[in-house]
């Protein structure tokens, strides 16, 4: 039977989102139309809007739908000019944010994850910042409160939630950031439906320009059946963290790394001694290609990846780990399991089983 541990890429459809899809599918109106058929296919979208605003702590208008995180980056980019002209994102945020970047920024965290917030302050009041609440790669999070405190010093602030949301409790303090970005299937809901969260008095400046769909904030025909998952999945999502299920997950991913600690001294378990999610384990087996790891443990019925989904099929090093410090080496031999509420004792256990054996077989070939 295979092993899914790949839950930073994508997550399983939950049960209710896919109730709530299939709920939707018998809706036919257009949410835009003023009849009956339109009326109830736009009450969808708004039970939706408000289950993500519960989950992320703001009010049902600051929630914008969008087709990805991606596209909620791409909004958020477009409104730079109300905060200094520019775009600024650390060498560690997701390509989303990265690709966009204007200014040459240094790392934040160094290569045990620890947090220096000095990193911003050459672009105070010039440029719009991108930050991660959690890294999509190592897990490594922001201290609490630290987006507040940016925000309070004049920062503007886009924060990328996408890993957290679902997991931990989103904590921005009374000082929020300007933006917020999230996806839907990174929480148990469908692909192809992220958030754009606007904290702001003003509406953003649209990028997508038509019908005046999202309040005149985003065109385009809502995808009301994805709409309709997310939020039934944001709703459970958020029910699971208040419950604490995630820390039993937390308790798996620290077996896991014991287990591998104690017969590969050698590996490198990237942010261990930092506050992370608690999903997430990067692991670096020095001399061991990642893509190589990846190919072996497919094959052996383990799902995992070597780095951001979005940059599968690239061989190169990870980017996130370079710029944290670690050298080509290093960042080459890099994995990342990513755990689920589903993955059990047994399944961490045999995937320990299998890797350590397979680094035994690689050493010997090597030597």
């Amino acid at each position: 039977m295979r092993v899914y541990l790949d839950h930073n890429a994508t997550t399983p459809l939950r049960l209710e989102a896919r109730v709530a899809m299939q709920a939707a599918m018998d809706v036919m109106g257009n949410p835009s139309s003023v009849h009956a058929e339109g009326r109830a296919a736009k009450a969808l979208i708004e039970r939706a809007r408000a289950q993500v605003a519960a989950l992320v702590g703001c009010t049902r208008a600051q929630v914008i739908f969008t087709s990805s995180a991606t596209e909620a980056a791409a909004l958020a980019v477009a409104q730079k000019d109300r905060h200094g002209g520019g775009f600024a994102a650390l060498p560690t945020e997701h390509d989303c944010m990265r690709v966009w970047s204007e200014v040459d920024m240094p790392s934040a965290f160094d290569s045990a994850g620890a947090f220096d917030a000095s990193a911003f302050d050459a672009v105070i009041g010039e440029a719009l910042v991108a930050v991660s609440a959690a890294n999509s790669e190592t897990g490594v999070m922001l201290p609490d409160r630290s987006v507040a405190a940016r925000a309070g010093a004049g920062q503007a602030v886009v924060c990328d939630i996408t890993q957290m949301a679902g997991k931990m409790p989103i904590r921005f303090g009374d000082t929020k950031p300007a933006y917020a970005i999230l996806s839907a299937h990174k929480l148990g809901g469908p692909k192809g439906v992220g958030a754009f969260i606007n904290f702001t008095a003003d509406d953003p400046t649209p990028i997508l320009r038509g019908g005046g769909q999202e309040m005149n904030r985003r065109s385009g025909t809502e995808n009301v059946i994805g709409i309709a998952g997310f939020g039934a999945a944001a709703e459970a999502a958020a029910q699971d963290v208040a419950s604490g299920r995630w820390d039993r997950v937390a308790e798996l991913r620290n077996i896991l790394e014991n287990a591998l600690e104690a017969s590969a001294k050698k590996t490198i378990f990237v942010g261990k001694g930092a506050p992370r999610l608690p999903n997430t384990s990067c692991l670096i087996a020095e001399g061991w290609k990642g893509e190589t790891q990846v190919m072996q443990m497919d094959l052996a019925g383990f799902a995992i990846s070597a780095g951001s989904a979005c940059s599968s099929g690239k061989v190169k090093a990870s980017t996130v780990l370079r710029a944290m410090g670690f050298d080509e080496v290093q960042a080459s031999g890099a994995i990342r399991v990513s755990l689920g509420l589903e993955t059990t004792k047994e399944d961490v256990l045999r995937f320990a089983d299998t890797w350590l054996a397979k680094r035994e077989k690689h050493e010997q070939r090597a030597a």
